[in-house]
């Protein structure tokens, strides 16, 4: 079983692009309603317009913060290289680059123009013994 997070958007092809631009992912579907975005050809986010389709259970676009307690969470081989791609589109940083000791890996912190919080991480243990010594 893998994740395929769904997150409502005011604006689809405006998200899109963001996530384009800033994380790198390739749009495989488009359109102002609904969009699936890939990551080295796997499905790694869908974007749904709030208010399209009628479904039920997608939530209030009236309640904010969107995502509270949620946090998208996508696993890098280059997050370096990530990182550095995310400072040239000019995003909203939360914590930049670090290593984080308790999991061995660089990650880094970022909102989306919708509020939704994400993380750029590298495999767990990646740095193996590196992060110990500079932690």
């Amino acid at each position: 079983m893998l994740a395929q997070p769904l997150i409502c958007v005011a604006d689809v092809q405006q998200t899109s692009a963001w996530f384009q631009r800033v994380l790198g992912f390739e749009s495989d579907h488009g359109g102002p309603e609904y969009e699936q975005l890939m990551s080295g050809g796997a499905l790694v986010l869908q974007l749904h317009l709030w208010d399209a389709h009628e479904h039920p259970h997608l939530g209030n676009p009236e309640t904010k913060p969107y995502g509270n307690g949620v946090v998208l969470w996508f696993m890098s081989e280059a997050v370096e290289q990530d990182y550095e791609r995310a400072v040239q589109a000019k995003a909203e940083i939360l914590e930049p680059i670090k290593i984080n000791p308790l999991a061995n890996h660089l990650e880094f912190w970022l909102r989306e123009p919708n509020g939704y919080v994400i993380v750029v991480a590298g495999p767990y243990g990646q740095l193996g013994a590196f992060a110990e010594n500079t932690a």
